[in-house]
């Protein structure tokens, strides 16, 4: 399955369903349900700005999950502007001309270690060394596919 790395707070800002824009220099064909990783970086700033605990959040580690439904081309500083309260971003300029629109997010129960890669990778369970984790895993998938698609 595919994962995205994205820095704290913003990563817990996505599981929890208050950002529902990822802004990225890049563009992606990709649409579908991906993982979300909590980069190890914290930017305290925004933690501050948010009022959000850095000493409350995971890092290095997959946290959730969410479906990618649709990118937005920003081409106005407006236009990002107007996005604001769904990317949490506090530049008003264009650096991050793509808004990622993210739908239905899934917090883990159980957040699997793991290291983080630039753009999207494939996570690979094979690497996971603690077998309880990925029991967990396997049984937090088993659940979402029988309560939520029935």
């Amino acid at each position: 399955m595919k994962c995205l790395s994205v820095c704290q707070p913003f990563a817990e800002l996505i599981v929890q369903g208050k950002k529902t824009i990822e802004l990225r220099k890049w563009n992606t064909k990709f649409r579908g349900e991906f993982l979300i990783h909590a980069a190890k970086n914290i930017l305290i700033q925004d933690c501050r700005r948010m009022k959000i605990s850095p000493s409350s959040i995971t890092v290095g580690a997959i946290i959730g999950k969410v479906n990618l439904v649709d990118v937005k081309k920003y081409d106005s500083d407006k236009e990002l502007y107007t996005d604001k309260k769904k990317h949490h971003s506090i530049s008003s300029k264009t650096n991050n001309k793509y808004g990622f629109i993210l739908e239905n997010p899934k917090k883990l129960r159980v957040p699997i270690p793991y290291s983080g890669k630039l753009n999207f990778f494939e996570f690979q369970p094979d690497e996971i060394k603690n077998n309880d984790i990925k029991i967990e895993l396997f049984e937090e998938e088993h659940r979402y596919m029988w309560i939520n698609h029935h």
